[in-house]
C-alpha cells in the first residue's frame, strides 16, 4: 500500500503537430488573374485614348453610357406606346381615365391623343437641319470634309439648345496660339478661313468663347482672365479678316478656367474656343 502511494505520478502530454512548408490552396491565383484582367483593361484603355478622336472617344462613351435613352417615354416595349400603360396621362387625354390628378402641373399633365410627342417647331426642324448639314461639312460623316485631318484634329461640334457649337482646342503637338500668347499659330488662321466657308452656308448670328487652362494660384498676375478673353477677339479678327460678316458676331466673351472640358483643370485641352452658330 505504501509503496502505491510513494509511485511517480503519470503525466500524459498532448503536442500539436503543424506541418509547415504545404499546400495553401489556390487562392492567390485567383487574385492574380483579377489583377493581370485589371493591368489588361487598363493598358487597353491607355491605348485607346492615344489612338482615337475626341470624336471617337465621345462615340464609345455614348455607347456603355447606360442613360441613353431609346425612346422618349421610359418603358421596354416597342410599340406605339413604348412600353407604357393605355391608361397613363401620357396617352389618354386630362379629362379621362388617364389624369391621376385634377390639376396636374405642367411636366405631369395628360397630352392627349399624341401621348408625349412634343408640338413640332418647324423654326427648330429647320436649324436641326442645316447644323446636321454644317456637322458633316466638318467632320466628314458623308465624305464630303471640308476639313483636313490635321484640322478634324482639333475640332469637335455639338448642338445644345442654344445653338451649334464648333469647338477648337490645343493639342500636345499643335497648339493654337503661341505659348501664354494670343499670337495664333498657322494651324488657327486654317481653321478660321474654314470656319467662314462652312458657316457662309447660313446667315445666323454667331458667338465667340474664349477658355484657358488654369494656373497656378501663387503667380502675383493670373493671366487667364485677359487671354482668354485675348484669343477670343484674335478669332474674331481672323474671321473678319477671311471675310466673315462682323454683323453676325453678336458677343465675344472669356470664361477663363472656370468651365474646363477635363477633370484635370491644367490641363492644355482647355486651351480652346467656341465658335457658336445661334438659333434664330
Amino acid at each position: 500500500m505504501a509503496a502505491r502511494d510513494n509511485a511517480a505520478p503519470i503525466i500524459i502530454k498532448r503536442k500539436k503537430i503543424v506541418a509547415g512548408g504545404g499546400h495553401h490552396g489556390g487562392a492567390w491565383k485567383v487574385a492574380y488573374a483579377d489583377f493581370v484582367t485589371a493591368m489588361m483593361a487598363f493598358f487597353l484603355l491607355m491605348w485607346l485614348l492615344n489612338a482615337t478622336t475626341e470624336k471617337q472617344r465621345k462615340g464609345i462613351a455614348d455607347y456603355f453610357n447606360p442613360t441613353i435613352p431609346i425612346n422618349r417615354i421610359s418603358g421596354g416595349g416597342e410599340g406605339a406606346f413604348g412600353g407604357d400603360s393605355v391608361f397613363s396621362e401620357q396617352q389618354i387625354a386630362q379629362t379621362g381615365t388617364g389624369a391621376s390628378q385634377h390639376r396636374p402641373s405642367t411636366e405631369r399633365q395628360a397630352r392627349g391623343q399624341e401621348g408625349a410627342e412634343v408640338a413640332k417647331d418647324p423654326a427648330r426642324e429647320e436649324f436641326d437641319r442645316v447644323a446636321q448639314k454644317i456637322e458633316q461639312a466638318l467632320m466628314g460623316v458623308g465624305g464630303e470634309s471640308m476639313v483636313s485631318d490635321q484640322l478634324a484634329r482639333h475640332i469637335v461640334t455639338r448642338v445644345t439648345d442654344e445653338g451649334l457649337i464648333v469647338e477648337f482646342f490645343d493639342l500636345p503637338d499643335a497648339p493654337l496660339f503661341a505659348p501664354e500668347t494670343a499670337e495664333p499659330e498657322p494651324v488657327t488662321r486654317e481653321i478660321a478661313a474654314m470656319l467662314v466657308r462652312v458657316f457662309g452656308i447660313v446667315r445666323n448670328e454667331v458667338a465667340l468663347n474664349g477658355y484657358t487652362r488654369a494656373y497656378p494660384e501663387v503667380l502675383r498676375h493670373n493671366p487667364m482672365w485677359d487671354l482668354s478673353l485675348a484669343r477670343a477677339q484674335a478669332m474674331r479678327g481672323l474671321l473678319e479678316g477671311a471675310g466673315f460678316d462682323r454683323k453676325r458676331v453678336q458677343r465675344v466673351s472669356g470664361f477663363a478656367d472656370r468651365k474646363p472640358s477635363t477633370g484635370l483643370p491644367m490641363s492644355e485641352r482647355n486651351n480652346r474656343l467656341e465658335l457658336i452658330l445661334l438659333r434664330n
